[in-house]
This record gives C-alpha cells, structure tokens and sequence, in this order.
C-alpha cells in the first residue's frame, strides 16, 4: 500500500502513524496518509517562520504561481483521478474542479503583481503642508489554510494562491477524508520552484490538529472553510488574530411568476444534485410563486430522475456516493422525519449505502431540519408563495446569509431582491449556487466573515501599512 509524508521545510516526512484514504466508491482504501502530531506542527510552523526571513519578490511570486497553474494543467488527469476517489465526485465534475483551480491560481499569480497601496492626502489638514502620506500592502506572515473535503483542490488554491501572492508563508491541513489531492498539489509547488518553507503540509484529524494549530501563536491568519460549529470555536481559539470563514447556508432561490417553470425547475435540480449536494450554495430551498408552482415541480422531478448515478469515475455518471454512510444515514433521516411531520416526498428520499437518491419535498414547514438547517445532501424544497415580499421574509428567515438566486423578468422584483435579501451574494437570473473564483465570495450572519476570491482574499491576508514623510 503507498504510503504518502507531509511537506515540511521543502522535505517528505513520512511518520508512524498513519490513516487510511478511501475510496468512497468501493470503500476500499486507495492510499496510506501520515499523520501529523505536536512535532509535526510545530516544525511546520518553525519551517513557515524561516522562510519568511528571505521574502520572495513579488514576481518571483508570479512566477512560482504560474508554473503551478501550468503544472496543475499538465497533471490535470491524475488530479481528477485523485479528485473522484476521495471525494465520490464524477470524473466529470472532477475534471470541471481541477479546471477551476487552475484559474484560481491564474487570477492569484496576476495579484501577486499588484500589491498596490494608495496616496493619503494629508496635505489636507492643518500643519501638514510639508508631509506626504501613502500606504502599501505588506504580507501578515503565517497563513494556516484549513480546507474542506467537497471541493478540495480548488478551495485549497483560493487560500494557498492568495496567501503566496501576498508574500505570507503557509501551513495547509487539508480534511482527512481527502488529503490525496493536497499530497498531489504540494507536489506541484515543489516543481514550480517554490522555496522551502512557504507551504508546509499538515495532515490528521481536525480534533486532533485543531488545538495544536491555534496555540501556536506565531501563526498569523487563518482561513477556514467547514461548519459554523468548528468555525466558531476557531474564531475564539484565534484571539485577537484574524481570520476568514466560509461555514456554509441553507441557500435559497425565489422563482418569481414571470421566470420559465421548465428551465428553472431543470436548473435548480441540477444545482441540487452537483458532488451529491455538498456544495455550500447548493440550492435547498425554493420559493415559487404560486402561478407557476406545479409547472416548477414537474419540471423539477423530471430533472431529477433523469440524474444518473453510478461509478464516479465513469464518463456518464452525475451522481456520485456522499463522503460517507454516516452523512448518508442522516440526511435520510432529516427526509424521513419531514415526511412524518406532514411534508410530501415528489421523488427520491431512498438511500443505499452512501448513496442517496435525489430527493425533492414540498409542503414542509420552516422549522423543518432539511429547511432550516444545512443538508449538504442532494435534496431540496420547494414552497409556494403569492407576494414577494413573503418570499423575501422567508429567504430572510435564516442562520445563514450566504448567497441566494432570484428568477425574475421584472427588473423591479430583481432591484428589491437585491436590497432585502440578507445574503453576501444575490445572482439574478441564475442559481444562488453561481460562482465564478474572481468573484468576492462570502456570506452574512452565520456564513462566516471575510471574501475569498484572490483579489479580495489578498486583502483580507495583508496589513495595510501607512508611511508619512516630513520635508
């Protein structure tokens, strides 16, 4: 069995204890993976530290970025291969991810280039005739970059991308149940003539790493993509420091009377479904104005049992199994205690080891857990509404603000949409689960703090410096 080290100081290190990565198809394991413990992470840490004391100019920065967007290219197959084992997700999908880290890394290695600050008028006040003032981007330091397992070589280039550009070092612990496409991307900086140190690779469980990884205060930022729970022990456990946290939504869409029923009930399900509905603006929740309600619904079950699964790592697959049985169990659960409740099941709800079909309820009630909280499942609701403005009390009516998708010919609904919904995002005429990795990404409330996206990630990992000169 093949056994894969952590990345520190520019070196493979394999350790004692080892866990096993495993295929979420057969549930057989694909590869061994060391595991990181205090001495793993502190020399991580000291390796990160080191590097800082020889910054990297910001074209080297470009430089290095951009050979690993080429590498990353060049190996985009593996990848993929790497991508559909670990997390279940089709090959195609796989493929789209590993396309989209590319860019990432391509916007990220063109920011490294635009460390720009901004003259400050000081001249303007009183007695400062003789002073000019600006202020530049200077790097925070060490970036501790904590990734999920649904998207995790894309979400990992939009913390490692930004946070190199911006001249920071990195400690990068990836999720355990998918850590083979991190050991695969640390390989490519390796190539593209990253200095040692500037990305350090940590693996093991989060509750076993998470204590170790915030003690350490030489770590300066930390960026997180995961639940609102752990989210928000982090936020306490980092103190003063700063960080940037995607914790995830219950997304909605309204689909107002004058939108097509066919083509969005064909888009939302699509939304639904993608990697099994683990994607933080999965659509969950649609509100359909009462009009065109039923046309909506038929055109949403037909989508849906269109969907086929099967084999991830087949052309042909759409559905692949959830990252494992135990989440498979529970959204299950969540369908079957709505349906007790009084919901109505149109299609789906059956789940086969981690398979779960997709599945699509109305008539549920807001305090519903598959309403209310994160499914992260290939399921979604629809409810009916005749007011917009009841539509917008109900996509309101939430934890969660992190994007949310308005269909709608009226530019009047789209101009109130887009200033009563409490989201971090409003895409009119497409899904809340719309992203581009330019964009600035971030939600409200308890979908966290801060945007990723490389321009507004690098923002968020420098200190703006200020420099006065008295003449």
């Amino acid at each position: 069995m093949e056994k894969y080290g952590l990345f520190i100081a520019g070196k493979w290190i394999l350790t004692e204890e080892a866990t096993p990565l495993v295929n979420k198809y057969t549930n057989e394991t694909a590869v061994m993976l060391s595991v990181a413990g205090a001495k793993e992470v502190t020399a991580a840490v000291d390796a990160a530290q080191q590097a800082l004391k020889i910054p990297m100019e910001p074209y080297r920065r470009y430089e290095v970025l951009m050979k690993a967007a080429n590498l990353l290219e060049s190996d985009s197959e593996k990848m993929a291969r790497a991508l559909s084992i670990e997390v279940g997700k089709p090959i195609q999908d796989a493929r789209g991810e590993v396309k989209r880290g590319i860019q990432t890394l391509l916007l990220s290695a063109e920011q490294a280039k635009r460390m720009t600050g901004e003259m400050v008028p000081l001249a303007g006040a009183p007695g400062c005739g003789s002073r000019i003032a600006y202020t530049k981007r200077v790097p925070i330091g060490i970036v501790c970059a904590i990734t999920p397992f649904n998207f995790p070589l894309n979400l990992a280039c939009h913390k490692i991308g930004p946070a190199l550009a911006a001249g920071n070092s990195v400690l990068y612990k990836p999720a355990t149940a998918t850590s083979l496409s991190a050991v695969i991307l640390c390989e490519i900086f390796e190539k593209a003539g990253l200095p040692a140190g500037y990305l350090n690779l940590v693996m093991g469980s989060g509750s076993k790493l998470g204590d170790l990884l915030t003690a350490d205060e030489r770590i300066n930022f930390y960026s997180f993509t995961g639940s609102a729970a752990v989210g928000k022990m982090l936020h306490k456990n980092a103190g003063l420091r700063r960080v940037a946290l995607e914790l995830g939504s219950n997304s909605a869409n309204i689909v107002h009377g004058d939108a097509d029923p066919v083509k969005t009930g064909q888009l939302c399900a699509k939304y639904a479904f993608t990697n099994a509905g683990q994607v933080c603006i999965s659509c969950q929740r649609v509100y359909v104005h009462q009009a065109i309600y039923n046309a909506f619904c038929a055109a949403a079950v037909s989508a849906a049992k269109a969907v086929v699964s099967g084999d991830p790592l087949a052309d042909t697959t759409e559905l692949g199994p959830m990252i494992n049985e135990k989440e498979a169990i529970r959204a299950e659960e969540w369908i079957q205690e709505a349906v007790a409740a009084g919901a109505k099941l149109l299609t789906g709800g059956k789940r086969t080891h981690s398979y779960l079909e997709p599945t699509i309820l109305t008539n549920v009630q807001a305090d519903m857990k598959v309403v209310c909280n994160e499914i992260f499942a290939p399921v979604f609701v629809i409810v009916p509404y005749t007011d917009i403005n009841e539509a917008i009390v109900a996509v309101n009516d939430s934890v969660y603000g992190l994007q949310a998708g308005v269909f709608t010919n009226s530019l009047a609904i789209a101009h109130l949409c887009a200033e009563k919904i409490e989201v971090g995002g409003v895409i009119i005429n497409d899904g809340a689960t719309f992203r581009t990795d330019n964009m600035p990404y971030g939600g409200v409330k308890e979908s966290g703090i801060g945007r990723e996206g490389p321009e507004y990630a690098v923002r968020e990992m420098t200190e703006e410096k200020l420099i006065v000169l008295n003449f």
